[in-house]
């Protein structure tokens, strides 16, 4: 069995979205499925970033060497001993099964209240097995929606028909991995992180409301920088700069980290 995570404040905004309303009717809630962050991220590049676990059971941050900005859910793993254990036993639980047997645990793992997923607060796509295992989940679930972000790519162009087919999935590019390029060469969906809301003329996503959003499914976005980032950094330079004018980019937990 695999475990999904309740929706953070920030998830919890889709419950106030007219066009999701029709999956959380009756009770049905928000949830998001989650690995551990950077270990499960294949594409990663700008964001990656990992938590490191020594002899002695002490947890530390490692960066890629061309991390820009750190990865808001691998401070999480740092900080909150609960979610670092949560998603190591997602990733153990499933990385050594056939995309059928993936599949087949997350089905009967699904709480019967949910009614929207987001994939990966933690991780990513690991394997373009995985990938196929979520979209035989989905493909049995059509009552219910489930959205991500993804740097894997190739395996969503891979895919292309089959996601496209699916209405109850909605897949965004995530700038900053090692397959831009195919952003644009697919006409892929996506969203970028920026340092200020200055610094983009698309609309900013403060609740996952245009992540999520079927209706919205071809519409770029981007996303202000957050989570603890590098002293120095010009991430960090740019969490100052938010402090300072009062402009809101933390959610949840991760607001009190």
């Amino acid at each position: 069995m695999v475990r999904f995570s309740k929706a953070n404040s920030k998830i919890v905004a889709l419950m106030e979205v007219d066009a999701l309303k029709p999956y959380l009717t009756k009770g049905k809630k928000v949830y998001s499925f989650d690995l551990l962050s950077g270990h499960n991220c294949p594409f990663a590049n700008e964001c990656h970033s990992r938590v490191i676990v020594n002899d002695e059971g002490k947890k530390k941050i490692q960066d890629g060497p061309n991390t820009l900005f750190r990865c808001f859910s691998a401070s999480q793993e740092v900080i909150f001993p609960s979610v670092y254990n949560m998603r190591k036993a997602n990733s153990d639980a499933l990385r050594a099964l056939s995309a059928t047997e993936m599949a087949t645990t997350i089905i009967r793992s699904i709480p019967k209240n949910l009614g929207i997923c987001r994939l990966h607060v933690g991780g990513d796509f690991f394997n373009p097995t995985y990938f196929q295992a979520w979209l035989t989940v989905v493909a049995n679930n059509p009552d219910r929606l489930f959205y991500g972000y993804t740097k894997s790519l190739p395996y969503w162009v891979n895919n292309i028909a089959l996601v496209n087919q699916l209405e109850n999935l909605v897949l965004t590019a995530s700038y900053g991995g090692r397959c831009d390029s195919m952003i644009a060469e697919y006409n892929l969906r996506s969203a970028n992180v920026v340092n200020h809301p200055d610094d983009t003329k698309l609309e900013i996503d403060h609740t996952d409301e245009h992540a999520a959003n079927p209706v919205k499914r071809h519409e770029n976005f981007s996303l202000l920088i957050h989570g603890i980032q590098p002293i120095g950094s010009e991430a960090s330079k740019g969490i100052k700069r938010l402090k300072a004018e009062k402009i809101k980019f933390t959610y949840g937990k991760e607001a009190s980290v």
